[in-house]
């Protein structure tokens, strides 16, 4: 995805996780303490909030390198936070474990983001983080 689309979508994740965290701490405090699973939604919403972050940076980063690294971590971050975090939301409101399978595909993602922004830093011609 190209970095506006990717500046877009972290800032949507990132500000989404600010909500469903909030969410999560006082309209499903009692679901979630009773069904012990307030640690899963937690690390949910950590994840979610850390890989928009990264997103937003991949965003930035990608304006000034042609890589298609950058896109290929954005798409990684956008995927796994769908999966990884998705998965994790709900089987901690809805209780269907079975969706506990799909958290790994959205962890490889993850995982391929970083090691895609990594590469990118090294292709690109001019290092992003400087001027």
């Amino acid at each position: 995805m190209d970095s506006s689309k990717s500046l877009l979508f972290g800032a949507a994740i990132c500000g989404l996780a600010v909500a469903l965290g909030a969410f999560g701490a006082h309209a499903l405090q009692e679901l979630l303490t009773s069904s012990g699973r307030t640690d899963t939604f937690e690390t949910a919403v950590n994840y979610q909030f850390i890989h928009g972050l990264a997103l937003i940076v991949v965003g930035a980063m990608s304006q000034k390198s042609t890589t298609q690294f950058w896109r290929w971590a954005s798409l990684a971050f956008t995927l796994g936070v769908l999966f990884f975090s998705g998965s994790l939301y709900v089987i901690s409101i809805a209780g269907i474990t079975a969706f506990g399978m799909i958290a790994p595909i959205g962890g490889t993602a993850m995982i391929l983001g970083w090691i895609f922004f990594f590469v990118a830093v090294i292709k690109s011609k001019k290092n992003p983080l400087s001027n």
